[in-house]
């Protein structure tokens, strides 16, 4: 039986956009900020040698054409003031609160509402700020090792830093402005736009190597193929869910007894999202980042790094797919859902699965549903992250086709998209009150000019 919301939903249209004035600001609120994300990362890093950077990058692209260069949207090639982009944050937002996690002090503050909600947020900015130091200070080495520097000194690794760092802060303000007083996650719809902005110039190029017969055009129409069956898997297991029943006993009121509801509690087959795909390729292509800058300084422990764990070499894929298995079981049971948390939450709300008592037992039997799932759900991630890196490697295929921004485009367009059709909706049900509301006036109205009569 589809419930009323869900049958409002369904008939919600978008031509109702033009009426929601208030969605119609959040949107144009959001593209606004995302231009001025993207005029930003066309902005140099002063001290940098333009035509030496230019020959750098198209000798040594491979290094920087992995997770930092997607996360960038290209500043990162050009060495931008947003070079950095907003994987500092990112990581000091995982850290954060995997540290909530396991650390008393700050569990307790997960629970204190907005206040401690406001103090994570502190914590999470000053280890940004950390991040990101350590990070410019480090670039602006390589650079000066790599000869990329038109004076370098103290005062260019300086004024780098400053402006690297100040350029993240500037990206986590933003990002947190567009969620805030925009639609959808900020954070994520600067990943998204700079995956985006960069999809043209990868794809012409891949279509180039087509035409000059480095790739053949079987393989071309093979790509296509394999980025739509993997946008349509992607779609079906990001939606697919395993409902679990929750029975609500009956209860008295004065001299009532209302019957008890019943509701489904949903888990999705992939709760921990794109993180852990983020987080496993993060780790893994630093080595490779770094040695670009490095050049000819490269030491023999990051050579045999580098001859072992290079993308697409064995133990890449091996370690690859491995870490995405440990960090979407690790992010699940430690952040996006706690067994223990949800049991508890259903105990206070006289809730429990049918055949299971509450507390203890529910938090078990969670536990056993969700390690089921995330069979299916770490199985998911790891096949569409390491399926588009075995071809890419065999076939020469630009990174952005990988598996790692497929996820991240069709997951944040999705989480986009339902928000839009949130706020319509609700939308909706202002216009249905608002309705009803002149409807009960004129009947009074008509009742009272009856009795006159």
């Amino acid at each position: 039986m589809v419930s009323a919301a869900e049958q409002m939903a369904a008939n919600t249209s978008w031509a109702a956009l033009g009426k929601a004035t208030d969605l119609r600001n959040r949107i144009l609120f959001t593209l606004a900020l995302l231009i001025v994300y993207r005029l930003g990362t066309w902005i140099p890093v002063p001290g940098i040698d333009g035509v030496a950077l230019r020959e750098f990058m198209d000798s040594a692209a491979s290094g920087l054409g992995g997770i930092l260069s997607m996360f960038t949207g290209g500043a990162l090639g050009r060495m931008g003031i947003f070079a950095l982009g907003i994987m500092p944050y990112i990581s000091a937002s995982i850290i954060v609160q995997l540290l909530s996690s396991m650390v008393p002090s700050l569990e307790q503050l997960k629970k204190e509402g907005e206040q401690g909600r406001k103090k994570i947020n502190q914590y999470t900015r000053f280890g940004t700020v950390a991040l990101a130091t350590v990070q410019a200070y480090g670039l602006a080495v390589s650079l000066e090792a790599g000869d990329l520097a038109t004076d370098p000194g103290l005062f260019f690794r300086f004024s780098t830093l400053i402006t690297l760092v100040g350029g993240t802060m500037f990206l986590m303000w933003l990002g947190e402005q567009i969620t805030a007083r925009g639609i959808g996650n900020g954070i994520s719809l600067i990943i998204f736009v700079g995956i985006v902005a960069e999809l043209p110039a990868a794809l012409a190029q891949f279509l180039a190597s087509g035409r000059s017969g480095a790739i053949s055009p079987a393989v071309i129409v093979g790509v296509i193929v394999m980025v739509v069956a993997v946008i349509a898997f992607v779609v079906f297991m990001e939606r697919a869910l395993r409902k679990i029943h929750i029975q609500y006993p009956r209860r008295q009121v004065g001299m009532k007894m209302y019957d008890g509801g019943s509701s489904h509690l949903p888990v999705k087959v992939n709760p921990a999202g794109v993180i852990p795909a983020i987080f496993a390729s993060s780790l893994l292509l630093l080595p490779t980042t770094i040695s670009t800058f490095s050049g000819a300084q490269t030491g023999p422990v990051m050579s045999t790094i580098l001859a072992y764990f290079g993308p697409g070499q064995p133990l890449y894929l091996l370690f690859f797919v491995s870490m995405v298995v440990f960090f979407a079981y690790f992010y699940t049971f430690n952040v996006s859902f706690k067994p223990e948390d949800v049991a508890d939450n259903l105990k206070n709300q006289n809730g429990f699965v049918p055949g299971i008592r509450p507390g203890k037992r529910t938090a078990e039997y969670l536990e056993y549903v969700v390690n089921r799932v995330l069979v299916l759900g770490a199985g998911y991630l790891a096949a569409v992250t390491i399926l588009p890196e075995i071809l890419r490697g065999q076939f020469a295929i630009p990174f952005y086709f990988g598996g790692t921004s497929v996820l991240i485009v069709v997951s944040v367009t999705m989480d986009t998209i339902q928000q839009v059709q949130s706020h319509l909706l609700a939308h909706q049900y202002e216009g249905l009150i608002e309705k009803s509301q002149l409807r009960g006036k004129s009947k009074k109205r008509g009742k009272k000019g009856a009795a006159r009569r």
